[in-house]
């Protein structure tokens, strides 16, 4: 089962799939300038710059996702609602086929999971961590510095046509906790599918749908109190 530590090092690799292309809004829609296209020829920094790009400044995201989880046997899917702001802020409510809740203000991180009446906290590193999701990705979004190498690798994916996929190596310090991320990226510069490998020889997969950029979230949405009754787990003691 994964940790609140290793959902935080997920997270900060996976929040960038959340601009997929494939998304639709809910809500009063974010005006933004035209995007230029990427050229199927177009070289590997114009596409990373393109992306980088096309998700600075960005302050809040929402959207619903499906998680795609595969390891030694019949893939496990789950789904529901995720809220992202800068700050180190997020949650993550899960509501199919179990309730689940990842919640971090930007100091702490809690998993709870309400059928077992547990609840597991855990800390968020430093800013300067690249574990950390936000503001790290909202307001300084650099595939360099999530990456140590990035690379096509249009032959790994099925991708859509005029998509270009990527394949990114993580950084020294990060390598334990995965492998390698494919990442589909489209003509706009969405990041359309992303696909994580883990050294177990797991692989984990977030679609995204319905986003909303930029929109007014509350701040309780990312503050957490242990139901009464529940088992609290600190992995910080």
């Amino acid at each position: 089962m994964f940790t609140p530590a290793i959902l935080v090092t997920v997270f900060s690799v996976l929040v960038s799939s959340l601009f997929a292309a494939r998304s639709t809004s809910r809500g009063p829609a974010t005006k933004e300038a035209a995007s230029p296209t990427a050229s199927a020829s177009g070289s590997l920094n114009q596409i990373v710059d393109g992306v980088d790009a096309r998700y600075h400044g960005l302050r809040t995201l929402r959207a619903e996702f499906t998680q795609t989880y595969t390891w030694s046997g019949a893939p496990r899917v789950e789904s529901g609602s995720v809220s992202f702001a800068r700050g180190g802020l997020m949650r993550w409510t899960y509501t199919d086929p179990k309730d689940k809740l990842v919640v971090s203000d930007g100091k702490s991180v809690w998993l709870y999971i309400p059928e077992a009446k547990q609840v597991t906290r855990s800390t968020v590193k430093s800013n300067d961590d690249p574990r950390v999701p936000f503001p790290f990705f909202l307001e300084h979004f650099d595939l360099h510095k999530v990456f140590s190498k990035i690379a096509f690798d249009d032959q790994a994916l099925k991708a859509e046509q005029g998509d270009r996929v990527l394949r990114g190596v993580p950084r020294r310090g990060l390598r334990e906790e995965y492998a390698e991320v494919l990442m589909e990226v489209t003509p706009q510069f969405d990041i359309r599918r992303l696909v994580v490998f883990y050294p177990d020889h797991s692989v984990m997969q977030f679609e995204f749908n319905h986003l909303e950029r930029n929109v007014a979230l509350s701040p309780s949405l990312f503050h957490f109190t242990p139901p009464q009754g529940s088992e609290v787990i600190d992995e910080n003691q």
